[in-house]
């Protein structure tokens, strides 16, 4: 009894608020206490309860339940909502969840809800009860979030992270500290990629030069290395998440649409349009690019980035979409607690890259498929300090293999951004379990090109270490031991990209993980 009074004392504390129509009273089984309000849901195992004192999670082994509002266990049904972008979930989550059910002995009815998305119905093999509903509201992530906020949903996937806005309103609404690592994921990636014609003599593009091709302002070929013949811009719907990723970087009104530009609903509509189109340009995404051409990105320097799976897994490709999904503080039911069980699974990994996007954050890449990057490192090393430390890494890299977690930076800094913060709890959980154990981890720090070079060296060292300590600390108690993790930077000796952009630069700051 003194761990449920506790528990609830400490709920009276953090939860201030108005009282609504009481319709159940939980009793502690001695009788000491009572919470009497409004039910809002019950997982089987815990009442989520809306009291005058805010809302409680309670455990429902400590208690009985009495009045209109209790569930009846006989006839208890799951209810899982997941709220958020059509364009990056609508093919991957239904395949998920159809996962999901099938790993843990579901059978499974699909109905679709017009103008929503999809009710999943999950239903005992044995008996054909019906053991869960999962509702898939399929919008976009100004929706998801909107949806988390209120209460309509317990999950939101996202292609963007939560704006300080929605993180301010999330924290008033009870619902947590969306900017916690604690409270987000990333289950996958994309990238937008622009395409061409198999046709089209251009092989690639500047990144300034795409947004102004696509926001018309250069409208014909010649200028960009082609022959002399009108650009057509292909577009996704403006109100598309991912249309909304590169427009609020690059276009100055992200709801423009060139004259002459034509406008599609889908990435896959918009891949095939450009694929029939001798003169179209578009910019979809890597798992709908389909047999279109893919341009690489270029800038001032040498360097030229590809979108492929081993550069989208490291967020080594500057328009990488992480796919987010965000949790409220709160104690999820045990049907979504088993669902992100799940998605940590090797299987929920391959349904992940059956749908086109990039999962499998621990695959190896060898030091020979690194060799574009380690020519452009050569080819902008233009004095011999950074020839001796070109050598120096070479050496460390040495009988090592890079895995596709990276951790970047904000400008000037050793602050993580968030698909970083989500990394270190992956790595972490990884240490933990005894994935890498009998290896040594290496945390390679690495800088931009803007400023003194033995500053940056000495920035790119903090860096490492800084990552190596957040691991060491997010990992499970006991676990360091097991795992030896060293640190070293390189400063500016590595560049992914070009420094003359900011996302050029972003790139750069960043530490990999290498593994002997």
């Amino acid at each position: 009894m003194r761990v449920f009074r506790a528990a609830i004392f400490a709920a009276l504390l953090l939860f201030p608020a108005g009282l609504r129509a009481e319709d159940v009273t939980l009793t502690s089984r001695d009788g000491s206490v009572e919470i009497s309000g409004n039910l809002l849901g019950f997982d089987g195992e815990f009442y989520r309860v809306e009291t005058e004192f805010g809302v409680l999670t309670v455990d429902g082994s400590s208690v009985d339940c009495d009045g209109p509002g209790c569930p009846t266990l006989g006839q208890f049904v799951a209810e899982l909502t997941i709220s958020g972008a059509r364009s990056v979930g609508s093919v991957v989550m239904p395949a998920l969840i159809e996962g999901f059910a099938g790993r843990e002995g579901y059978s499974l009815g699909r109905e679709e809800l017009a103008g929503v998305g999809f009710r999943f119905r999950l239903y005992e093999k044995d008996s054909q009860r019906e053991a869960a509903r999962v509702t898939l509201r399929l919008t976009d992530s100004d929706e998801g979030f909107a949806d988390l906020i209120s209460g309509e949903s317990d999950m939101v996937l996202a292609a963007r992270e939560a704006t300080p806005a929605e993180q301010d309103m999330a924290r008033d609404a009870g619902i947590g500290d969306l900017r916690s690592s604690r409270q987000f994921r990333v289950i996958a990636r994309d990238a937008l990629v622009p395409v061409v014609a198999p046709t089209n003599p251009v092989d690639e593009i500047a990144l300034s030069a795409l947004a102004r091709a696509l926001n018309g302002e250069i409208a014909r070929w010649g200028e960009l290395g082609g022959e002399p013949a009108p650009i057509t811009p292909h577009l996704i719907d403006p109100k598309d998440d991912l249309a909304r990723v590169f427009a609020g970087r690059f276009f100055a009104d992200s709801g423009a649409i060139p004259k002459g530009a034509a406008v599609h609903q889908t990435m896959r509509g918009l891949t095939e349009a450009v694929t029939d189109d001798p003169f179209g340009l578009g910019l979809t995404t890597l798992s709908a690019a389909g047999s279109a051409k893919r341009l690489r990105l270029s800038g001032d320097c040498p360097a030229k980035l590809e979108a492929t799976r081993a550069s989208v897994m490291a967020g080594d490709y500057p328009l990488t979409v992480p796919l987010f999904l965000y949790l409220p503080g709160r104690v999820l039911p045990k049907i979504a607690r088993d669902f992100l069980a799940y998605l940590r699974t090797t299987s929920a990994q391959m349904v992940i890259r059956r749908s086109g996007l990039v999962s499998e954050p621990f695959e190896e890449i060898s030091l020979d498929q690194q060799g574009q990057r380690l020519a452009n490192a050569l080819l902008v090393a233009d004095d011999e300090n950074g020839l001796e430390e070109l050598k120096r890494m070479a050496r460390a890299f040495s009988s090592k293999a890079r895995i596709g977690l990276t951790f970047r930076f904000l400008g000037g800094s050793t602050e993580l951004d968030a698909p970083s913060r989500a990394n270190v709890e992956v790595l972490a959980s990884a240490l933990g379990s005894g994935q890498f154990d009998g290896h040594r981890l290496h945390f390679f720090g690495f800088s931009d090109g803007v400023g003194d070079a033995a500053v940056n060296l000495r920035l790119s060292l903090r860096r490492a270490n800084a990552v190596r300590r957040a691991v060491i600390l997010a990992a499970e108690a006991g676990s360091a031991w097991k795992f030896n993790a060293v640190a070293d930077g390189f400063g500016e000796a590595l560049p992914i990209a070009c420094d003359d952009t900011e996302w050029g630069r972003q790139l750069n700051r960043r530490v990999e993980v290498w593994i002997d």
